[in-house]
């Protein structure tokens, strides 16, 4: 389980452990010798590239070959550990605004006025770097602040004491259990030591993809399942659903990257503009998880990944996904002009009605938050909002009668962050209480795989790539 402690304020949540329980124990039931993975080749027909789609039981390359004879060989891989080393607030907090020994109690007035004052600071290191580099403008900060700043800071204020009061208790638990670590000193700020991402080219394939002839989708299967010897044309790959249906972990080979594909999931790769495969699923689910590339200015300047505008956000086709009384949980930026948008238009557009608004709150493995709670720039939580698909009032008692918890109006989800940019802790033990059992789950721009879960993005498999597990290996 993820859940590490349970309070009346959320979840401590162990977002590693989630991940290395997802079963990635790759099974041979029969006696080979070295390395069978099926390579991939990459050809031209018609000046549209295509290259294969293949799926294997075997080890990670000829250098892991495994020679057994008559044996089951049994391959294990792991999350490698070092994503999730975040002991370094980015931040550092000053020693009385710390979690562990700070004060809780910060007016308004307070809060602007120590925004201004890191607004100022950072606006003179700013000015220093840039007269070292001769440029002709300084920034400048003026200290009015906009109507969005106001709005944010005004939101903030409501919501700090319960982020800092429910925090303290999950941390005060982590500790006492081991789980957290106690420092010998307050850990300072700085960048916490970490390998670097993998470019995996995922995104510009499905734009690749889009060169392809067009499928009919009357000729053409729905559901792509991987099987041992199984290989599928890439054209195949991005027109349908994969499902890995076996009890084992899968390996995959894309455009020569290898990814791991744990059982019981299922997985279309594509963009917003080829979701039909995932229509022609023809499954209705009963929570439909969100995580949409909200445009804001850090992502335009870093290129990191396209965005979507918020008209293109209510386009997506989630009434046609939904089953009745569908639990329906969106994350979104601490923007103000975002969280109004999904209350106030997006869910109503959806038939959605808002629920609940809970916080995903960052700590470093000492319980610091990763950055300080009152920081102008950036905050160490982020938000989500649940609700449900309006249904009628037969569909609200049955749900009653199954033991099935309201969804309160306030939770948190404390975690370690991973160091990988975007992703986000499991959300699967936390929503089991509020949703049936063995129900129909699916993840939109997801960029990772669960078991039991359909999950549908451009960069799907992005952090299943094997370069991001370590192999453990044993024979029986």
């Amino acid at each position: 389980m993820s859940v590490v402690h349970r309070l009346t304020a959320g979840w401590l949540l162990d977002h590693l452990s989630f991940i290395n329980q997802c079963g990635y124990e790759i099974c041979d039931s029969f006696a080979y010798t070295g390395d069978v993975t099926t390579s991939t080749s990459v050809s031209s027909t018609n000046d549209h590239p295509t290259s294969t789609f293949a799926t294997t039981s075997s080890s990670d390359g000829p250098s892991d070959a495994v020679e057994t004879e008559g044996k089951t060989a049994r391959t294990r891989y792991v999350f490698r550990e070092e994503f999730f080393h975040i002991s370094k607030a980015h931040i550092a907090a000053a020693p009385e605004e710390q979690l562990l020994q700070g004060s809780l109690e910060l007016s308004f007035t307070e809060m602007k006025a120590s925004s201004r004052a890191e607004e100022h600071q950072e606006g003179t290191k700013c000015g220093v770097k840039d007269s070292v580099a001769g440029a002709k403008k300084k920034r400048k900060r003026k200290c009015v602040f906009n109507q969005g700043e106001l709005d944010a800071l005004e939101y903030h204020t409501k919501i700090r004491k319960f982020i800092w009061e429910g925090t303290l208790h999950l941390v005060q638990e982590g500790l006492k259990s081991g789980f957290l670590h106690r420092a010998a000193a307050a850990p300072s700020c700085g960048k916490n030591v970490v390998p670097g991402p993998v470019d995996c080219g995922l995104a510009e394939l499905c734009e690749m993809a889009k060169q392809f002839p067009a499928v009919n989708d009357g000729d053409h299967q729905s559901v792509n399942v991987l099987d041992d010897e199984t290989t599928t044309p890439e054209h195949d790959l991005l027109s349908c659903v994969t499902e890995n249906n076996s009890n084992c972990a899968k390996i995959v080979v894309l455009m020569g990257q290898k990814y791991l594909v744990p059982p019981k999931s299922s997985f279309l790769l594509s963009d917003i503009s080829c979701l039909q495969p995932l229509l022609n699923y023809k499954k209705k689910y009963d929570v439909i998880v969100i995580d949409p590339p909200w445009e804001n200015k850090s992502v335009k300047r870093s290129n990191r990944y396209s965005y979507l505008s918020l008209w293109q956000i209510k386009q997506i086709p989630v009434s046609a996904l939904a089953a009745p009384d569908c639990l329906v949980v969106t994350w979104v930026t601490n923007r103000q002009k975002h969280l109004r948008f999904v209350k106030d238009e997006l869910y109503p557009h959806w038939s959605v009605k808002t629920l609940a608004e809970w916080h995903w709150v960052k700590i470093t493995r000492y319980g610091e938050f990763v950055l300080p709670l009152d920081s102008f720039h950036k905050k160490p939580y982020e938000v989500l909002i649940l609700g449900r698909v309006q249904g009628n009032i037969k569909e609200a008692l049955s749900r009653k009668s199954e033991d099935v918890l309201p969804v309160p109006e306030h939770k948190l989800i404390v975690s370690i962050p991973c160091s990988l940019h975007s992703h986000k802790p499991p959300l699967t033990a936390v929503l089991a209480e509020f949703i049936k059992p063995d129900v129909e789950c699916l993840e939109l721009f997801a960029r990772n795989l669960q078991p039991g879960w359909t999950s549908w993005g451009n960069e799907v498999l992005k952090f299943q790539h094997i370069d991001y597990f370590t192999l453990l290996r044993n024979e029986n």
